[in-house]
């Protein structure tokens, strides 16, 4: 078999990743995945799908090695095939971010608003984390808290933000995160904090991609 021939058998295969990665659907599968491991059922609720739909798409992710699944009684539960998964997904995220101008128009036109400040590194909050300088609040569903989340990090969901609000030191400023960069949850926590006059920012990313780097996380 000649070298060209085989360059093409690869590139083949690798069309099946970009071809699961096709379908917004899948997509936000992969990010409910990246919050941590969850059932069929469970997915499908966090989708809003039907289970028969949502488990057609986990079959393709699967079978383009994005995810990995296992039996546990009468249920199958679903994880990501590795970190390299969210840094796929971030490296789409960027090149989309960079070169498609409907994607900087939706981010200017409903994220950006909610927040002009600069968000927080990861690196830079590990550092204030280690110094006790901020409160790092996770914004995510309790669940999602649980499957993972940043060491030291306290669950406030956003439904229940106010009533925590007398908790926090007023001097200590604030950083909010939840599943990823484009996760409106983080913005709106943002927005209700300094609505209070509490110093707050979001972090640049968000959970998946601080355990990806390696980053100290508590389960």
């Amino acid at each position: 078999m000649s070298t060209r021939n085989i360059k093409h058998q690869l590139f083949e295969q690798f069309a099946r990743v970009g071809k699961a990665l096709g379908s917004p659907i899948r997509l936000d599968l992969l990010e409910c995945l990246g919050q941590g491991q969850r059932s069929v059922e469970a997915l499908a609720e966090k989708c809003g799908l039907p289970v028969a739909n949502a488990s057609h798409h986990l079959q393709q992710l699967r079978q383009a090695g994005l995810v990995k699944a296992y039996k546990e009684g009468l249920y199958v539960y679903y994880r990501l095939a590795g970190d390299e998964v969210v840094s796929l997904l971030n490296a789409m995220r960027r090149v989309a971010e960079q070169n498609i101008a409907e994607v900087d128009w939706l981010i200017n036109t409903y994220l950006t608003v909610k927040d002009t400040l600069e968000p927080v590194p990861a690196e830079e909050l590990l550092d204030r984390v280690r110094k006790g300088m901020v409160t790092v609040l996770d914004v995510r569903p309790p669940d999602e808290y649980a499957a993972g989340h940043i060491a030291g990090a306290v669950n406030v969901p956003l439904a229940e933000l106010e009533k925590y609000l007398d908790k926090l030191k007023p001097k200590k400023e604030v950083v909010a995160y939840c599943r990823g960069p484009h996760c409106v949850l983080s913005y709106d926590a943002v927005g209700k904090l300094r609505g209070r006059g509490i110093k707050a920012r979001r972090l640049k990313e968000g959970f998946p991609e601080w355990k990806a780097a390696g980053l100290p996380v508590e389960a």
